[in-house]
């Protein structure tokens, strides 16, 4: 099965005096809570997003959604469904372009020269990266 643009998964949410705890029954261990339902409901929206994330580049199989009646067979007394809803083409595009630490060494010389002339490094390495690679313009 192919990557998805839109995947619909049912949450179920408990809310309690301390807060609001999130579940997804067809995705186990896909898991958050929030202050308030508001929250509960954001925070939901963002641990799916990074959980599809992870299984699609693990390649996992990501289940059908179960519909809201079996759902419903499975929430425990106080526990109501919410449907949450993601966009993963945006998720995809933020998680590629996010930027990663890098470490490497280079002799002192060229250190203290390149900081004499208040090179970035990350721009420089970035540069020359790409030209390596014959990717142009590309963030």
């Amino acid at each position: 099965m192919g990557k998805k643009d839109v995947y619909r998964f049912w949450a179920l949410m408990d809310m309690a005096d301390e807060g609001v705890s999130v579940h997804f029954p067809d995705l186990p261990g896909c898991l958050t809570a929030g202050d308030t339902a508001e929250e509960a409901h954001i925070a939901a929206r963002e641990a799916l997003e990074g959980f599809l994330y992870v299984m699609e580049q693990d390649g996992d199989v990501i289940p059908e959604p179960s519909p809201l009646d079996a759902i419903l067979r499975q929430a425990d007394p106080g526990e109501y469904p919410c449907e949450v809803t993601v966009w993963m083409p945006a998720i995809r595009d933020a998680m590629e372009s996010k930027a990663v630490k890098k470490t490497l060494t280079v002799p002192k010389w060229l250190n203290d020269e390149a900081e004499r002339k208040n090179l970035n490094f990350s721009q420089v390495l970035q540069a020359g990266l790409k030209e390596a690679l014959g990717i142009e313009n590309r963030k």
